[in-house]
């Protein structure tokens, strides 16, 4: 060991005679890459070459002291240092392992096992009620995947719901289909005898009474349509609008019931649209509008104004009843089957019907007013 001080060296502890030169290692010089390399060169290499170390003293003062050392020996205690920094690591790093296998198994494994099990319950039994899963009321992903699956399982059990009732109507309608169309056939071979009697006033009636019947027959032969996956496709003709109205309001019994229809139509007002289906729905509508005012019981008798207005290739029918209005629970389910009823024993299949009829004549119908004074209903078709 050697200490220089002031320019002088001082000889601290001799050591043995060197056959060759030593390998120098001065630690003063901060050579980032050097310092890498140096325990490597430990490492490697011959072990009986002997090192001499050079650094600035610690202790006293001085300008650096000098170890001489053999290179075994170092190696022997760089390598004991490597070993236990080799398990220090693995034990940091086991434990780290650890906290992040439990953390990601607790905040991201198992709400997704609950998610998956929740979808697997529901597929097997979606009427099941714990199937629906419950949320966590988490703010990350993992609650939105959770809240929109609940909404989901929500909107499913609705659907399953309508198409199982929609099926049992369908089984129902099906098993009173054919009694229903002899009814209509004999009602049929009935005027057609009246036709004969001559009398002026069965005369007037007579087309009135044919044409329901054409009607109520057609809709016996195709009542399982809605159940289907699609109505007929539409047949688009010119609609006279006023013609339509009137015609649909007589069937709507509008007449016979007191409720007065002011068609406030010009002659020129005209769709391309299924003639057949467009009649079914505005008599769906005036039907809806002609119980809703007579389930208000007003004074002065009720009134629906209907009246067009034209919208570069569109026409629109607007249909205002002067009715106590739509109640707030129907208008969520307006237009779903089942759901959007707005009177007692009513089925909900009318507006939803009439929309999906609207629309498959390139058209739509929509809620587009409704309060205490009444509701509105807008019919958009295609212009003539």
């Amino acid at each position: 060991m050697v200490v220089q001080s002031e320019g002088i060296p001082r000889l601290l502890l001799p050591g043995p005679r060197l056959g060759q030169a030593p390998t120098v290692i001065d630690l003063r010089t901060r050579d980032p890459l050097g310092w890498l390399l140096r325990p490597l060169q430990i490492l490697t290499g011959s072990p009986q070459e002997v090192l001499l170390i050079r650094d600035k003293p610690r202790f006293r003062d001085g300008d650096y002291v000098e170890i001489l050392t053999p290179k075994a020996r170092l190696r022997r205690e760089l390598n004991g240092y490597l070993l236990g920094l080799i398990e220090v690591t693995a034990f940091i790093g086991a434990v780290a392992g650890l906290l992040v296998y439990l953390s990601l198994n607790l905040f991201l494994v198992r709400p997704m096992q609950r998610i998956t099990a929740s979808m697997e319950r529901f597929r097997a039994n979606p009427d099941d009620p714990a199937a629906r899963i419950a949320g966590s009321h988490r703010r990350d992903e993992i609650g939105r995947a959770e809240a929109e699956l609940n909404r989901m399982q929500a909107d499913l059990r609705i659907a399953l719901n309508s198409r199982a009732r929609l099926a049992a109507l369908g089984e129902a309608v099906a098993k009173i289909n054919h009694d229903l169309r002899n009814m209509l056939t004999s009602a049929q071979i009935a005027s057609e005898r009246l036709a004969l009697s001559g009398d002026p006033s069965v005369a007037a009636a007579l087309p009135r009474l044919e044409r329901a019947l054409d009607r109520a027959s057609a809709l016996a032969s195709n009542v399982l349509e809605y159940g289907k996956s699609e109505e007929r496709p539409p047949e688009p003709a010119v609609i006279s609008l006023l013609a339509a109205v009137e015609a649909a309001g007589d069937d709507a019994g509008l007449l016979r019931a007191g409720v007065r229809l002011e068609a406030r139509l010009e002659a020129e007002d005209a769709a391309m649209a299924d003639p057949e289906q467009t009649h079914r729905v505005l008599v769906n509508l005036l039907r809806n509008a002609r119980e809703a005012i007579q389930g208000a019981e007003s004074e002065g008798g009720g009134a629906i104004v209907v009246s067009a207005s034209h919208e570069e290739a569109r026409v629109i029918l607007r249909l205002a009843d002067n009715g106590p209005g739509l109640p707030p629970r129907a208008l969520a389910n307006l237009f779903q089957p089942f759901t959007g009823s707005a009177r007692p024993g009513g089925t909900g299949l009318g507006l939803a019907i009439s929309r999906e009829l609207a629309q498959a004549n390139h058209g739509d119908l929509a809620l587009a007013d409704n309060g205490p004074d009444g509701a509105v209903f807008e019919l958009t078709l295609p212009a003539a």
